[in-house]
């Protein structure tokens, strides 16, 4: 998570979904990496579909995706490194024409990158307080969907935060990030309050995410991770998940 000033404490961090290691909370600045050894990883994760990330893996290690779609590429989620090679990669793939992000622990430099590209970023508004760097490219929605561009809707479902989205693609691909968790088991998906520290999706939130997307068809479902994909049949998967996990739980 960036922040607009220097600070003691990282609420993001403290925040009973995610943890502090032992060893405390540890700070870098974005002049910091760029002085290392990193590099941009740039991989085709499906048709259309590009994912970028940073090499050797920073943070948390999520990658984001530049969905090419019909009214321009459009990146979805964010990585924290950002650089002159890593806006060449994206300039040389055709740029952006906005971001949208799934839940505050994929915010990172989200506002360098909306700077370096000239773009706006949606988020939902129910994670307003999580905003660690405030800035007039963020654009804030409300509701439970937002055509964000042709082809392209976001889903407020509420998984894992309160403004936890997804991104359905008309061409056939639902991009959950951790809000529908692509899990090693390609025949089902997982729901988490928090992934880290094993505390369950409230029950009535999941029932509520899967009546969300049951109106919508799609094959592919792309996580937070490199390789994590679901190939086919997403849409029923999602739905038999949500009915096995309120199994378990209720």
């Amino acid at each position: 998570m960036q922040y607009a000033a220097p600070r003691a404490d990282c609420p993001i961090c403290e925040d009973d979904r995610q943890w502090v290691p032992e060893s405390g909370q540890q700070w870098t600045d974005l002049e910091t990496l760029r002085a290392g050894e990193y590099r941009v990883r740039a991989e085709e994760e499906g048709e259309g579909v590009i994912g970028l990330g940073a090499e050797p893996r920073f943070a948390i290690g999520e990658r984001a995706l530049v969905v090419k779609a019909e009214g321009g590429n459009f990146l979805w989620d964010c990585f924290a490194y950002l650089d002159d090679e890593v806006v060449a990669k994206v300039t040389e793939l055709g740029g952006i024409t906005g971001i949208a992000i799934s839940h505050p622990h994929y915010y990172t430099t989200m506002v360098e990158w909306a700077h370096a590209f000239d773009v706006p970023v949606y988020l939902h508004e129910n994670d307003r307080q999580w905003i660690g760097r405030p800035d007039p490219s963020l654009e804030l929605w409300s509701g439970s969907k937002l055509d964000v561009a042709p082809g392209l809707t976001l889903l407020n479902l509420g998984v894992h935060f309160a403004g936890g989205t997804v991104m359905h693609w008309d061409r056939g691909a639902l991009f959950s990030g951790d809000i529908v968790q692509v899990i090693p088991d390609r025949s089902h998906v997982g729901f988490m309050y928090s992934y880290p520290n094993y505390i369950p999706e409230r029950p009535e939130i999941v029932r509520h995410a899967a009546e969300l997307l049951e109106p919508y068809e799609y094959e592919q479902i792309y996580g937070a991770w490199w390789g994590a994909v679901v190939r086919s049949d997403g849409a029923a998967i999602v739905q038999k998940s949500a009915r096995r996990y309120l199994k378990h739980v209720l």
